[in-house]
């Protein structure tokens, strides 16, 4: 009985006018639309409309295509145009990168190590700036050697997906020769007007077995330190499928009317502030490559 109601709805439905059809599955998700143009070919033709694809993309879409540096290439529809976008582009000049998340249709973007905020970024005794090929942009920078580790970010929240949880990761890799990275955790935060997100993370996996000289002829100033932060979550960076590694930095939740981070509260602000910090151990640290900070939704 329950498979012929269920076959009866099927049937009835297939009656409906196709552009009505598009006009329902335009509610839904991008994945919604792909699961559903398995279950019938009227959804799988209702589900190719222009009218479904173009509400899945960003209103200002228009305005972010014409700030790609590579001209997107003719598209036959509105959903090729969709799937071209989910593919992490470079725009403003190669400042940052804008992409679409392929599920759900929402904003990302990630800001090159260029525009960062970075103490003593210029300085070549301390950070050096080099082009490497497994990069999205035209420059990464690597640090040399500095006992005082500070990067700042900031991005305008009005260019995000509203009523969305966003979170903050800063791309980096470690070379080989790394060093003084996982001596002491670092202070991440992101902030959105009065309100405040934040972690505390090692820039590297410990390596509990190995005595670098930084902990060998400093070792009672960093028991004291470290016994400060006893009993704390630190976490430490995750492979991601590009070859890069990601350390979040915090998360916010975007909405029309103002932004606050995790946690409540009526922040009125409209710029997310991103930070890392590692200044407490004035111990000497190097190996750690920045590409950017990248800003997604968070699930």
């Amino acid at each position: 009985m329950f498979l012929k109601r269920k076959i009866d709805m099927m049937d009835l439905i297939n009656l409906l006018p196709e552009n009505c059809i598009a006009h329902i599955l335009s509610f839904t998700t991008p994945r919604d639309i792909c699961r559903s143009s398995l279950v019938s070919p009227v959804y799988r033709l209702a589900g190719e409309s222009n009218v479904v694809w173009e509400k899945f993309l960003p209103p200002d879409y228009r305005d972010i295509v014409s700030r790609l540096c590579s001209p997107v290439a003719s598209c036959s529809s509105t959903k090729e145009l969709y799937f071209h976008l989910c593919n992490p582009a470079r725009i403003d000049e190669g400042k940052m990168t804008f992409s679409l998340e392929k599920s759900s249709g929402k904003k990302c973007y990630m800001i090159s190590a260029r525009e960062l905020l970075i103490t003593w970024g210029n300085e070549p005794m301390y950070w050096t700036w080099k082009s490497i090929p497994q990069s999205r942009f035209s420059e990464v920078v690597e640090l040399r050697t500095i006992c005082w580790l500070e990067i700042h970010g900031k991005f305008s929240r009005k260019m995000l997906s509203p009523e969305t949880n966003y979170a903050a990761y800063l791309i980096l890799k470690v070379t080989e020769r790394a060093y003084g990275l996982d001596t002491l955790p670092s202070e991440t935060s992101v902030e959105v007007g009065d309100q405040r997100s934040s972690f505390s993370a090692y820039l590297c996996h410990c390596d509990n077995n190995k005595k670098s000289p930084d902990k060998l002829c400093f070792l009672h100033r960093f028991e004291l330190l470290s016994g400060q932060v006893v009993g704390e979550e630190h976490r430490v960076p995750c492979c991601r499928d590009d070859g890069w590694m990601e350390i979040e930095l915090g998360k916010f939740f975007s909405h029309g009317g103002g932004g606050g981070c995790d946690g409540g509260g009526n922040g009125d602000g409209d710029e997310v502030k991103m930070s890392l910090l590692e200044v407490n151990g004035y111990h000497l640290k190097g190996g750690l490559v920045i590409e950017g900070i990248e800003i997604r939704p968070k699930y």
